[in-house]
């Protein structure tokens, strides 16, 4: 899913938007969650949340969250694990400073910079998702 995510990004596609792209192509969630992603793209437009962040929290959402079998625990248990690995690794989730220093957002250097988090993100969200699969 990592390379799946980072081609997605590296071809114009938002953080947000790369990340539930490759979930989709894994068949972890559909396809029409990727318009929803678009409004989390660049930290929600305002350089706030890290897209590659949110998109992983809709797609544990989309898979664990609150239905009519579902109570939604194990969906803010996993958002929660999820959270807690990002921040051990990039100590926080806001965009403008995980972007910090790069005075174009939509530079190639900025983009670069980002992918690592996309690639980590998408990896993280992945091995989450595969673990719990077959703990299900």
């Amino acid at each position: 899913m990592k390379d799946l995510a980072v081609k997605y990004f590296m071809e114009g596609y938002s953080c947000s938007e790369s990340i539930v792209q490759a979930a989709a192509d894994k068949g972890y969630i559909s396809y029409d969650a990727l318009s929803i992603a678009t409004s989390f793209s660049g930290g929600m437009g305002a350089r706030c949340l890290c897209g590659a962040v949110a998109a992983a929290q809709m797609v544990i959402g989309a898979m664990y969250g609150k239905n009519s079998s579902r109570d939604g625990k194990q969906a803010r248990a996993l958002a929660k694990q999820f959270y807690e690995n990002f921040t051990d690794k990039y100590k926080v989730t806001c965009c403008k400073v995980l972007s910090a220093g790069f005075e174009d957002f939509h530079s190639p250097e900025r983009r670069r910079h980002c992918s690592s988090m996309v690639a980590y993100s998408a990896d993280l969200l992945d091995n989450i998702l595969k673990t719990n699969l077959v703990n299900s």
